[in-house]
């Protein structure tokens, strides 16, 4: 077993930043050679999630739809620090992600990656990995 905290810097407001470099450096870090790879993210206003990796479109087009289900303005939200629809679009795309780990590399997809969402930036986020296995 093996954890590791990585420390992001996002630089704008709403924003899908690929981690998969990162979590693959701590996997092959770990010499864990099968198992699992858990991502979590410990905010309300952000998340982790795996999706596309070729087309920057994709990005925009989940933040354009999930800017449709909970508008960053509106005089409906009753949280009174003007962030709520951060805290919807985080619990929407949820807070962690698991991958398979075999022969010391992360199983994704060829077009898959890793990303932390933000939807209440610029913030300094944490980003917890734990690996188990052997």
């Amino acid at each position: 077993m093996a954890f590791k905290t990585i420390t992001v810097k996002t630089e704008g407001k709403q924003l899908f930043l690929d981690i998969t470099k990162q979590i693959r450096q701590i996997v092959r870090e770990s010499g864990i050679k099968s198992g699992i790879c858990h991502v979590f993210i410990p905010h309300t206003t952000a998340a982790v999630t795996i999706n596309e990796n070729a087309d920057p479109n994709v990005r925009e087009d989940i933040l354009n739809c999930l800017e449709k289900i909970a508008p960053s303005t509106g005089d409906f939200y009753l949280h009174p620090e003007g962030n709520a629809h951060a805290h919807i679009k985080a619990g929407l795309m949820g807070s962690g992600t698991s991958v398979f780990v075999e022969a010391g590399q992360l199983v994704l997809g060829t077009w898959q990656s890793i990303f932390l969402c933000e939807f209440d930036g610029p913030r300094t986020r944490n980003v917890m990995i734990r690996l188990d296995g052997k």
